[in-house]
């Protein structure tokens, strides 16, 4: 028989983990929506087309197949394609400018390895219809604010800009994004080996280095400041390029320089891919968070706040006669909004205080004859041993 576990590259995620990552999930979205960004979902399956010739080298990362209507399809590889499909299939209802966050699993053949799995979550942030750089700008202003709000004590916004590239071809900047991985010298190599001659590599990536800022980077710098953001949570970075071939105009990266093994997110301008996908000239600019990622920076940081366990108490049930009587005083207490939970079977009294003890359940009431003919319960608290008696209006009012 085989063993029972997980596809490689895929995970479970048990209660504890789970309560981290709604925990996150939580924090995110009040910060969106607190800069006005609506929710947005789209399905897990789309179209094979739709992601064709769209995000350069990495089509080799899809997960593609046919479905039993002989279509070819393929698991949702990141969350920007499939969001241009829905503005422009829902152009007519959208109002523009329209700002979307959306946090859902994508799909990726990658090779299993630390920090890198087939299935993950991301985070985004899209403002589309606006082609000023004052949208780019925003977009970089909610990822810093993210990192601000989640208690870090510096984030920074690695900027730089896809025009001041133009004449560099896509090979080059697939190379140069490399830079902090493989060094200069890996750099030059790697275009090298996709055709381009050893000198030119080195003009390319002389040239990219030493790139200067344009009026659209100083616009967002401004727009920064203004913003109230310290000077040195951004900057400008002339090697910074992002692999992705749909990039263009402003492009960014954010860093938790508490947190080393990488960038936390990133995002670009694509108003060329939106109007290949859609036939319509609607500008977009976003970025794309690392869910893992930013979860894995905020517990590195010790930033994680200490969830508790969701169930405030547990009530027992003193016998198989008295069931309805503890399922009537679950309901008081559900109905006063406190999480309890009922054990599900009328077993031992110690048995029913061993699994409250065990699963961290701070408080048990036990709800027995006694109890019941002096219209009281007893209420233990399972980290002191203290118990008491007390009427059910009183017990509803401790939590």
């Amino acid at each position: 028989m085989n063993k029972i576990q997980t596809l490689k590259g895929f995970r479970d995620f048990l209660p504890v983990e789970a309560r981290k990552r709604q925990w996150l999930r939580a924090q995110m979205i009040k910060v969106f929506e607190r800069w006005g960004y609506e929710p947005l979902e789209t399905p897990t399956l789309e179209s094979y087309d739709l992601f064709k010739g769209e995000v350069g080298e990495d089509e080799k990362l899809f997960y593609k197949f046919k479905d039993l209507g002989d279509r070819e399809v393929m698991l949702r590889y990141d969350q920007t394609v499939p969001t241009c499909r829905v503005i422009g299939q829902y152009s007519n209802e959208i109002k523009f400018p329209f700002r979307r966050y959306q946090i859902q699993s994508n799909f990726r053949a990658e090779k299993p390895q630390a920090g890198r799995f087939r299935e993950f979550v991301q985070a985004d942030v899209d403002i589309f219809g606006v082609a000023s750089p004052l949208a780019d700008a925003e977009a970089i202003a909610v990822s810093l604010d993210l990192y601000r709000s989640l208690g870090f004590k510096k984030a920074v916004a690695v900027i730089n800009s896809r025009d001041l590239m133009k004449g560099v071809p896509y090979e080059a900047i697939v190379a140069i994004d490399k830079l902090k991985k493989i060094g200069e010298t890996g750099v030059i190599a790697d275009m090298v080996s996709k055709g381009i001659g050893n000198d030119q590599a080195q003009k390319y990536f002389d040239y990219v280095k030493n790139i200067q800022p344009d009026e659209t980077i100083k616009t967002i710098f401004d727009y920064l400041k203004a913003s109230g953001f310290p000077e040195d949570w951004y900057r400008f970075e002339p090697t910074l390029a992002r692999s992705f071939s749909y990039s263009q105009g402003p492009i960014w990266e954010m860093i938790i320089p508490e947190y080393t093994p990488g960038s936390v997110g990133g995002g670009e301008r694509y108003d060329g891919m939106m109007e290949r996908i859609t036939g319509q000239k609607i500008p977009a600019t976003g970025i794309a968070f690392g869910f893992d990622r930013t979860l894995e920076a905020v517990e590195a940081c010790g930033l994680l706040p200490d969830l508790k366990l969701s169930t405030q108490v547990l009530v027992t049930i003193f016998s198989p006669e008295l069931l309805n009587e503890s399922l009537n005083l679950c309901n008081k207490l559900r109905n006063a909004n406190i999480n309890c939970e009922l054990y599900p079977e009328p077993v031992k009294l110690d048995k029913q205080l061993k699994y409250a003890n065990a699963k961290g359940i701070p408080y048990i009431v036990i709800l027995g004859p006694e109890e019941i003919a002096s219209k009281t319960v007893k209420l233990k608290n399972m980290k002191t041993g203290e118990q008491k008696c007390l009427p059910e209006q009183e017990l509803i009012s401790t939590f």
